[in-house]
């Protein structure tokens, strides 16, 4: 019979071998504003889920949390492609008449994102406390401004 805790390391080590390769996947750009919906929809739950726990993470979980943040944000503007208000899209026409402005708020979430996997690298929690708000009101003031 296997151990609990023989299972508890396995169970673990699966998790971590999983995250290595989610991480390790390159971005490929959606090909058809369906597919962009549901991957920018797909990306923006991952990033909820993500800063509802990051505030609880320290050192290299903290680091890896925040790498994801940031490395998904990177891709925000590819998912939002002309025409791509299809299905269940909640995007709102100003995204296209404002891409700059759009894409503005996506750079301020890139830059917090790296200042907070510094911070979080060098142990400095009001830092990275710091950075996980900025990266939240980054979402804030999309939604408010580009989501119907």
């Amino acid at each position: 019979m296997i151990s609990k805790k023989f299972m508890g390391i396995a169970i673990a080590g699966l998790l971590a071998a999983g995250t290595v390769a989610a991480l390790a996947q390159e971005f490929v750009a959606p090909a058809t504003p369906e597919e962009a919906v549901t991957m920018r929809k797909n990306l923006m739950r991952e990033d909820g889920g993500i800063l509802r726990s990051a505030g609880n993470l320290t050192g290299a979980e903290a680091v890896a949390a925040l790498t994801k943040l940031r490395d998904n944000y990177s891709h925000i503007p590819a998912l939002f492609p002309e025409g791509s208000i299809v299905g269940e899209s909640e995007a709102l026409p100003v995204i296209w008449e404002n891409f700059d402005a759009f894409t503005a708020i996506v750079d301020t979430g890139i830059t917090a994102a790296e200042a907070g996997i510094a911070a979080a690298d060098a142990g400095d929690a009001a830092a990275y406390a710091a950075a996980l708000q900025t990266i939240g009101g980054t979402c804030g003031q999309c939604h408010q401004q580009f989501r119907g």
